[in-house]
């Protein structure tokens, strides 16, 4: 029997901008339903001006938590209680939970890639891996590789505001792990290409293939090579324009939608308690290409 909101279901939040190209709505709310759970997952459209006002509404309302996506996870910090050593050790916050008005930042963004890899049968513990991004959810990735066995890290940025937050990961990754974690700036694009070229892995952890970038990419398609694995956090569109250039090398490709599923099931025990029913997930996001 379909679940019906009531005066007894619990609000799940997400605050983002922008925000309606998101699936986790409809990831959330299937997975509630099939369970039979009483939750309703919503989306609200929220920048950082708007965040703590948006974060003390959620705490007000008894809301059981949210997630956090761009621009907001590495600012939301400021306005909870405490994090979890994931998150403090990424700089970083995606999902929140409020335990009886104790508000926990916590990262599932990290676990949820490196699970995707592994379920798209995808190995690169003990191989050199090179990534775009600085942000929550690069940081995060980057930590987990690390943590996870990773034995390289080429990671690149723009020389922006978030260069000195790269540095910063690149040491907290050469100080508390075996992983070798080296730092460039993306507008050195012959060091791109070399990195790439000793790579098993490229992988974009940034906004760009998305609203309002779709079309665009960092890569130059002879930066490619067959046997590399090219992998892609966005997931909307499916299919970014790094992607659609790696499969006309013949690389092994894998876009967002992994990620999202398995960082989205991580957040979904934290204020559940429950495990996502991810093969039925799978089935009902994915089977007929949804």
């Amino acid at each position: 029997m379909e679940k019906r909101i009531s005066g007894y279901t619990t609000l799940i939040g997400l605050l983002a901008t922008p925000i309606k190209h998101t699936s986790s709505p409809k990831m959330h709310n299937e997975a509630f339903q099939y369970l039979g759970l009483d939750y309703a997952y919503l989306a609200f459209e929220v920048g950082n001006d708007g965040l703590e006002d948006a974060v003390k509404g959620l705490k007000a309302m008894q809301a059981r938590g949210c997630n956090v996506s761009m621009p907001n996870k590495t600012v939301i910090h400021k306005y909870l209680d405490k994090l979890t050593p994931a998150a403090e050790l990424a700089g970083a916050v995606n999902t929140v939970i409020n335990d009886d008005g104790v508000l926990t930042g916590h990262i599932t963004d990290g676990v949820g890639y490196m699970t995707s890899l592994k379920d798209a049968g995808f190995d690169i513990i003990g191989k050199k891996m090179t990534i775009v991004g600085a942000g929550g959810a690069a940081t995060a990735i980057c930590i987990q590789a690390a943590l996870d066995g990773v034995s390289e890290l080429s990671i690149f940025n723009q020389d922006d505001e978030f260069f000195a937050r790269a540095e910063e990961t690149v040491k907290k990754i050469n100080e508390k792990t075996n992983c070798k974690a080296k730092l460039y700036r993306l507008e050195d694009k012959e060091a791109l290409r070399r990195e790439i070229a000793d790579s098993v892995i490229f992988t974009n952890a940034t906004g760009m293939g998305m609203k309002p970038y779709v079309g665009q990419t960092y890569i130059e398609k002879d930066m490619l090579r067959p046997d590399l694995i090219v992998s892609d956090v966005v997931y909307q569109p499916a299919k970014t324009r790094l992607l659609e250039l790696a499969e006309e090398v013949g690389c092994k490709t894998i876009n967002g939608l992994g990620m999202m599923l398995f960082q989205g099931a991580e957040a979904f025990k934290c204020w559940t308690g429950k495990e996502m029913p991810i093969e039925h997930m799978k089935e009902f996001l994915f089977g007929d290409n949804k």
